[in-house]
């Protein structure tokens, strides 16, 4: 009986701490994971958090874009919108247009998540960024589809950013001119060093330059709002149609 016992204390605790050792895994793989992206989100917070309080945005109002909005590219557009007083309507559906790429995204990582639970797909929606979806798209592309690993890797790289954005409007209080420093540039830097991380062969270097061609044009030809769409659109149809050509 007491042997009966003591083994079942020895599963119990043994059970217990594999538990413990494969959450601190998890911890540890999400953590060196979503580092780069955290390493990128503390400048380009931080510049999103000097250019709001430049705009004339409170502290709180801020935090609680970053919080509820949290798209970089949407929040910087917002904000310069907002100083140049635009109407909020105006400033609401163009972050929407701005963001209809997160459309293209979802579907892309939908093959991947179909064992998910509705509720479970709704919170991992809401925290996909450009950086964690290529992040990920890594991920699930070598079969590592840790549901727990997704979550943290989502929640480190979204509380860096509001800790970024809260930390840049303090410096805002100091920083007379953004200008000379460049700032701004940081969103456009971020999105080149992704680009550079994705791209493995040359047909991605021209469907890339085709697509960048492509934004160019739709601006020049006044379709500002919706050039990141089509050119998004047309560039992985072009993408894809050439590398099914090239499989033939």
């Amino acid at each position: 009986m007491v042997r009966k016992m003591l083994k079942e204390r020895i599963f119990m605790n043994t059970k217990a701490l594999i538990g413990r050792d494969s959450s601190l895994h998890s911890w540890a793989s999400a953590f060196r994971q979503v580092s780069p992206i955290i390493l990128g989100y503390l400048p380009v917070g931080a510049a999103f958090g000097v250019l709001a309080n430049k705009a004339g945005l409170s502290m709180c109002n801020t935090v609680l874009m970053s919080c509820i909005v949290y798209a970089g590219s949407a929040q910087l557009i917002a904000v310069a919108m907002f100083a140049t007083g635009m109407p909020p309507l105006s400033i609401v559906a163009t972050t929407f247009v701005v963001n209809l790429r997160h459309m293209l995204m979802s579907a892309a990582l939908t093959p991947s998540l179909k064992s998910w639970k509705k509720w479970h797909l709704a919170l991992f929606a809401f925290e996909i960024t450009d950086e964690s979806f290529a992040l990920h798209s890594t991920r699930f592309g070598r079969d590592d589809k840790s549901q727990s690993v997704s979550f943290l890797i989502n929640c480190m790289a979204h509380i860096s950013w509001v800790i970024a954005s809260w930390l840049g409007f303090l410096a805002g209080e100091t920083i007379p001119d953004v200008e000379p420093l460049g700032i701004d540039y940081a969103l456009p830097a971020m999105f080149i060093a992704l680009l550079a991380m994705q791209v493995k062969n040359g047909l991605h270097v021209f469907v890339a330059g085709f697509t960048g061609l492509a934004s160019i044009v739709l601006i020049q030809t006044g379709a500002d709002q919706w050039s990141v769409i089509i050119a998004t659109v047309l560039g992985a149809t072009f993408g894809a149609g050439v590398e099914s050509w090239m499989k033939k």
